[in-house]
């Protein structure tokens, strides 16, 4: 299952069940001495964590990150970066009496046509709760974004028939439904609590936005950077369709009103949505994905078993009547990979020296590796006691000088460096 992997520079690969022991991802390509803010990492997944208002699922989840790999003190290593969240709230039981049932709307039936065996613990690998594994991944993401200065942010901007009206971001994280309109989440909120009632579930549309990213980001025929995007959010389970900019309204519109037009100092408009033949255009990238109702339902519905025989059924279990909201945080994620990926292949093509985000990097990564190294001398230093003396000090100095020469340093600046050193002594 070579499609448990995404992306080529930044590669991330997710792994374990909704009700196994853990999730977990393995991202790999971050280049060492990146710093990383584990703070921060474990505040994106916190804001995916289920149980967390009455429009999600009941489902009680910590969802602490573990390190297991790939940073030390605060940095990336270069190797591998592994991270694991323990599942603790499973219920499996709950899935008993549909072993052998397929549920309406769920991957039950084509994972099982594909594979011939399937989890039926609570969906298995086609659970949403794959989902906190892209959430830690596109945690770095941002991360490594952020040096560049580009930013990712997502919302809710319909649940059901109701759509928001206007965009304050700092309201986004003050409403259950993620909604930047006050007025609209309140009764976004009161739609899903109504649907949630009747034992059904809503639909929404998620934005998200990306600002800060550069033109030049992306590439032309098939890594087009749209359908990198569009592959990486229609590949998160509920979503089932993707527009960029204007999207689908394009289609009845005439060119001359499509088209945005170029001025000094950039576009008037971006109807694009910030991409233009597959490359980023500098203006902010606007995607937006339309998230099916939740399909794990109370009200009975038709199916049929494992023997092909018809039956209905109603779905127990703890599930989110609308997914839009706890989706967010994952649209962002995915999306900020893509540009992460995205971002590390246009260094390679365009050198370290036209990205100021790679050198950052690359000055941290000495920097350590001389501290490392000043330490390991310090070690030495102490082992040895007393300063060397006489024809000692000489062959060192004579050492010294010849390698300063080799590397070319200043002899003047080593003397520096060297005699600072052998002060601390």
């Amino acid at each position: 299952m070579s499609a448990n992997s995404f992306g080529d520079c930044f590669r991330v690969t997710t792994f374990g069940e909704s009700h196994g022991p853990a999730l977990g991802v393995v991202v790999d390509g971050v280049m060492p001495g990146v710093p990383v803010d584990l703070d921060a990492l474990r505040a994106e997944v916190a804001r995916r964590r289920p149980g967390q208002s009455a429009v999600s699922t009941g489902r009680r989840e910590a969802d602490e990150v573990e390190v297991l790999s790939g940073i030390f003190e605060g940095r990336t290593t270069g190797a591998p970066i592994a991270l694991l969240v323990r599942n603790r709230d499973q219920r499996s039981a709950d899935y008993e009496a549909l072993k052998d049932v397929f549920r309406p709307g769920h991957a039950d039936w084509t994972w099982g046509a594909k594979f011939g065996v399937r989890d039926w613990r609570g969906g298995g690998r086609t659970s949403g709760r794959e989902t906190v594994a892209r959430v830690a991944a596109g945690a770095i993401a941002k991360q490594v974004l952020a040096a560049r200065g580009a930013r990712v942010t997502g919302h809710v901007v319909r649940i059901g028939d109701v759509e928001a009206a206007r965009f304050d971001p700092a309201e986004i994280e003050r409403n259950a439904v993620r909604c930047a309109d006050p007025e609209a989440a309140a009764r976004m909120e009161a739609a899903v609590l109504d649907a949630k009632a009747a034992g059904d579930s809503l639909g929404g549309v998620v934005e998200v936005v990306a600002e800060g990213v550069p033109a030049g980001w992306g590439d032309p025929v098939f890594g087009k950077l749209d359908a990198l995007l569009g592959a990486a959010l229609l590949s998160i389970g509920a979503v089932k369709a993707v527009e960029f900019g204007a999207g689908f309204a394009l289609a009845g519109m005439r060119g001359s009103a499509s088209n945005d037009a170029l001025v000094a100092g950039g576009f008037e408009t971006n109807r694009m949505g910030g991409l233009l033949g597959g490359i980023s255009t500098g203006q902010p990238i606007v995607a937006r994905v339309a998230v099916k109702p939740t399909s794990s339902i109370a009200l009975p519905q038709r199916t049929v078993n494992a023997a092909g025989e018809g039956v209905t059924i109603s779905v127990p279990g703890r599930h989110d009547p609308c997914i839009a909201p706890r989706l967010v945080p994952v649209a962002e994620a995915m999306v900020a990979i893509v540009l992460c990926d995205a971002a590390l292949r246009q260094s390679a093509i365009a050198g370290a020296a036209a990205d100021p985000g790679a050198w950052e990097a690359e000055i941290a990564y000495r920097d350590a590796e001389l501290l490392r190294a000043v330490a390991a001398r310090a070690e030495v230093a102490r082992a040895a006691g007393a300063r060397p003396s006489g024809e000692a000090a000489e062959r060192i100095a004579a050492a010294r000088r010849e390698a300063a020469e080799r590397l070319g340093v200043d002899a003047t600046v080593a003397d520096a460096v060297f005699g600072a050193l052998e002060e601390k002594r």
